[in-house]
């Protein structure tokens, strides 16, 4: 079996800043799991082929519970869940992790969307517009990002005391997910990098570009933000 498309859903965080005693991906809003939410949103993604976890082996029979009953609709559901990976130390790991779980069905013009479980106000409208970048670009582009654009001034300091220098905020992007690449060039620029290399990439593209792979920039939405603080899940209940 070979794959067209694969979404790599990022769910072996701890979620330290949330002050919760459980990872923030399985908090409760509204009824559901945060994880529930988003998988409830990409779940019907027509052009996405197989979906792969990165999740913690203590709660991956929770996860597979959640799992089961969003994708219990099949007229609903386009994605066949593939199973689970092993988290790694840090984000970049767990995406290793689940780049080499895919590795034996993917083929040289396979595409893998990268997204993290704890946005779960992605919209289909901006997944087929990433989708449509790498299909129309793939020529041309190794993979694509959306971002947000800087509001605040951003002002860099040496010692975390004074001001050291400015930037320029007109060329300052916020990455978001999902991000996509094509997948067999993005499980070579992540190999080619040291453990070390590895666990200090914060952003999916930061490998990618490391590597000289080609990543194209897309408009992102404000309402994609991804719950980090009490006061980003504060948001997303007011939302729901």
């Amino acid at each position: 079996m070979t794959f067209k498309n694969a979404c790599i859903l990022l769910s072996g965080g701890t979620g330290s800043r949330m002050n919760a005693q459980i990872p923030k991906q399985y908090i409760p809003a509204a009824g559901r799991a945060i994880i529930e939410h988003t998988l409830y949103a990409i779940r019907s993604i027509s052009d996405m082929d197989v979906l792969i976890i990165a999740a913690d082996k203590k709660w991956q029979p929770y996860t597979e519970d959640i799992v089961k009953k969003v994708f219990a609709n099949k007229a609903e559901a386009e994605i066949v869940f593939l199973g689970f990976c092993e988290p790694g130390i840090t984000r970049q790991g767990s995406i290793v992790n689940a780049l080499h779980a895919l590795k034996p069905y993917m083929t040289s013009e396979s595409i893998v969307m990268i997204h993290d479980a704890v946005r779960p106000n992605v919209s289909k409208e901006l997944i087929k517009r990433c989708l449509d970048v790498m299909k129309k670009g793939k020529q041309e582009y190794d993979g694509v990002m959306p971002y947000i654009r800087i509001k605040d001034t951003i002002y860099e300091s040496d010692d975390g005391i004074s001001i050291s220098s400015l930037t320029d905020r007109d060329k300052l992007y916020a990455g978001q997910t999902p991000e996509f690449f094509n997948c067999f060039k993005y499980l070579e620029a992540n190999e080619a990098l040291s453990e070390e290399e590895l666990n200090k990439i914060n952003g999916s593209s930061e490998a990618a570009v490391m590597a000289g792979m080609k990543i194209a920039l897309i408009e992102g939405e404000e309402s994609n933000f991804k719950l980090t603080t009490p006061e980003d899940l504060e948001r997303f209940k007011r939302k729901l």
